[in-house]
């Protein structure tokens, strides 16, 4: 008899590559991933994996059999949403967070998705946009909350927050006290720092900022927002970063929020999975973050596209 636990082993060592991943990723050992495979294997009396030293591959039947255990896994998921207890969802579920959710309202996240949902456990992966991309694509992560949606045809995304991206300077700056919203100009007579250069801020504003037959802009590319200001706070230069990331510092004086004349495009960060994910724990998560961010300063007014679960 077909167990389900064998069926979501044979799925995750299909879709991961090997035993030891799917290992991981089910949060048991590789003696167990074999066993299980072993026994869909002596119950249909095929092989569904050949084994060799280039790694692990898919038979024909191995092939033919994805679609139906993608079918059951994903009327398994159907089934704990409509009538599972919260208490019954369970596993491992490796979430990726881009480091702006970190500062605004992933805590409130990991607390509301414990009250809800106690036996499924979250392994955070805070990484730029395009690092957890990869990280999707290639099945290391469940979950990405990153800046998108993304133009891939594998994912699906929902509309999480949208942020406004502000100049941010430090109060005795000279930038800080003029009268008038900077400009390009005002801009590029200083470092400006910023999200990393792989990243579609940074894109943008090298773009509003570049000057045909002038230098290239003098931007700072930088991964950790605490360094982006800590940097600013320090003087070395202006931070283009949504404002709400520095609500304290501009509370306390030390930092201000510049008047800017430049259209700034603002960062909308969606929740992010793979079209044929059926991971029901991971789906949980998705919901919770969506209602979290919903009852957010900045919850974003539209979802981008696929607006379900």
């Amino acid at each position: 008899m077909l167990e389900l636990k064998e069926i979501e082993t044979f799925l995750w060592v299909a879709r991961l590559g090997g035993f030891r991943a799917a290992a991981h990723k089910l949060n048991t050992t590789q003696p167990s991933i074999s066993n299980r495979i072993a026994a869909i294997e002596a119950t249909l009396g095929v092989q569904l994996f050949d084994r060799g030293p280039q790694g692990t591959a898919l038979t024909a039947r191995g092939r033919e059999l994805i679609g139906y255990a993608e079918r059951m896994l994903a009327l398994r998921a159907e089934i704990m949403r409509a009538v599972g207890s919260p208490d019954a969802l369970r596993g491992v579920v490796r979430l990726g967070v881009s480091e702006t959710i970190v500062h605004t309202w992933l805590s409130r996240l990991v607390e509301r998705l414990h009250g809800l949902h106690p036996n499924v456990t979250l392994e955070i992966d805070v990484d730029t946009t395009p690092n957890l991309r990869e990280g999707l694509l290639t099945q290391s992560l469940d979950v990405a909350l990153l800046l998108g949606p993304l133009a891939e045809p594998r994912t699906k995304s929902l509309s999480l927050s949208t942020y406004p991206l502000s100049v941010v300077a430090r109060a005795d700056s000279a930038l800080a006290r003029g009268a008038r919203p900077v400009g390009v100009e005002a801009l590029r007579a200083q470092p400006v720092i910023t999200y990393p250069r792989n990243t579609r801020p940074y894109a943008d504003l090298r773009d509003l900022l570049s000057v045909p037959g002038e230098p290239a802009p003098r931007i700072y590319a930088n991964a950790s927002l605490s360094t982006i200001v800590r940097m600013a706070l320090d003087g070395i230069g202006v931070a283009v970063i949504p404002a709400v990331l520095v609500e304290r510092e501009v509370e306390a004086g030390d930092l201000v929020v510049v008047p800017c004349a430049l259209p700034l495009a603002p960062l909308t960060f969606t929740a992010t999975w793979l079209v044929d994910a059926h991971d029901h724990s991971a789906l949980a998560v998705i919901a919770v973050a969506r209602a979290v961010a919903r009852e957010q300063p900045f919850a974003a007014e539209a979802i981008s596209h696929n607006d379900h679960i």
